[in-house]
């Protein structure tokens, strides 16, 4: 890390630091944006509710109703819905798929006409669910609003991957979720220290808080780094010859990263995005206050099951074992001990299906802990804190893909230098 700092001050890196500058230029203005409340709409929200969730992950703008109060979340639940699109379901997206970076220039097109779409809707949404006084201008005023902040990010988004460094998108999210920590640490502290009647208890039950969180930083970051690497053996090299290299294909622990746990905040707003709409005693609207709410047993243990079964499915969206072992094989490539072709295709599977379930059960644990401390064990923790896996989870893993952009860009610029 410090040879990385002092990489980025070296003179030869002029055009890398002002990369770096950009975004967090642009990461300044989204944070300044998220505290601008949408015109006529300022203490609207007095309580968040089922829409708590989309809060935590879009960094506290709804709960200040400002005009990124959606952050880039509809782009990302146009990307799920086209990513699964091309899983042979619709033939047009799976031909786009597999035109390579023209395809992928079209469904990165068709994610920012489909994310405004849904962003209009959701905006027009909660309009009517948080100012039930207004009337269908006042609704179609603030939708208008909400999606141009939403078009807004998308652009900026786009310039910080061009002219800056790491995923726009990722940044914006990650940015947002980092911005409404120490409000959360606060909130904590209020709770444990100044409402505890034993300030030396309060003090102890808060520093174990810390500890715990960071262990659980320390665990993430054990995780995303872990991997495992099987061994590969080409035909016209062996590995007694001198000087040999030992080759191998890495697998990550978790190669889904952060994506399961936004896809499951993504699948728990909708039916919260719906509820929102009708009437608080109809029955779907109590049946999502019941069943589909992190908070409840039920919609705890689906929230659960949603970011494990999203880890092997994101996973192998990934990586597909077939492709990869016909590649090898074009290559001359081969696992020792395993034969080429069918064997090598499912001895892949195998190892990344195991890999993964460890990786997916200890992603659940970390968004799930928090959760069951402040919700279902009486342990004084504010609601906030409930969400603080999530966001630890998220704001980290697009923290350490940055970081390893950074570092590649840095040595390669410093290996480049010394030829």
């Amino acid at each position: 890390m410090f040879k990385t700092i002092k990489l980025l001050f070296n003179k030869k890196n002029k055009d890398i630091r002002k990369k770096v500058l950009f975004t967090l230029g642009c990461l300044f203005v989204f944070i300044i944006g998220k505290t601008i409340p949408v015109p006529g709409t300022q203490g609207a929200i007095s309580s968040l509710g089922l829409w708590e969730l989309y809060n935590a992950i879009s960094g506290g703008g709804l709960e200040q109703f400002s005009i990124f109060a959606l952050g880039v979340m509809p782009y990302i639940s146009a990307s799920l819905i086209t990513g699964i699109l091309q899983m042979d379901i619709i033939p047009y997206f799976t031909e786009l798929k597999e035109q390579g970076a023209t395809g992928q220039q079209k469904i990165n097109q068709i994610n920012r006409y489909l994310g405004l779409a849904i962003a209009f809707l959701q905006g027009f949404g909660m309009a009517f669910a948080f100012l039930p006084n207004g009337n269908a201008i006042d609704y179609l005023k603030v939708a208008i609003i909400l999606t141009g902040g939403t078009a807004f990010l998308l652009w900026m988004a786009d310039q910080m991957t061009q002219k800056g460094i790491g995923s726009g998108v990722s940044l914006l999210i990650m940015a947002g979720i980092v911005s409404s920590i120490p409000n959360m640490f606060i909130e904590t502290f209020q709770a444990l220290v100044l409402g505890n009647e034993s300030l030396f208890m309060g003090i102890v039950a808060f520093s174990i808080f810390i500890l715990v969180y960071i262990a659980i930083i320390v665990g993430i970051i054990f995780i995303e780094k872990s991997e495992r690497r099987i061994p590969i053996q080409y035909a016209n090299q062996t590995s007694s010859a001198y000087g040999a290299r030992q080759n191998y294909i890495p697998f990550k622990l978790n190669s889904a990263s952060v994506m399961p746990v936004i896809f499951a905040s993504v699948v728990f707003t909708i039916p919260t995005f719906v509820a929102s709409l009708l009437d608080s005693e109809n029955a779907f609207a109590v049946f999502v206050t019941k069943y589909v709410n992190y908070t409840t047993p039920v919609g705890f243990a689906a929230y659960m099951i949603i970011i494990i079964l999203f880890c092997f499915f994101y996973t192998f969206l990934q990586i597909n074992p077939e492709e990869l072992s016909k590649n090898l094989n074009k290559q001359g490539g081969y696992i020792p001990g395993v034969r080429p072709g069918k064997e090598t295709k499912q001895y892949i599977s195998t190892v990344i299906g195991r890999i993964t379930l460890i990786g997916a059960l200890f992603i659940a644990v970390v968004a799930g802990l928090p959760i069951v401390f402040s919700s279902f064990i009486n342990t004084g923790l504010p609601a906030s804190v409930s969400l603080g896996g999530t966001s630890i989870l998220i704001a980290i893993g697009v923290t350490l893909e940055t970081y390893n952009q950074l570092e590649s860009s840095l040595l390669n610029r410093s290996y480049k230098g010394g030829r």
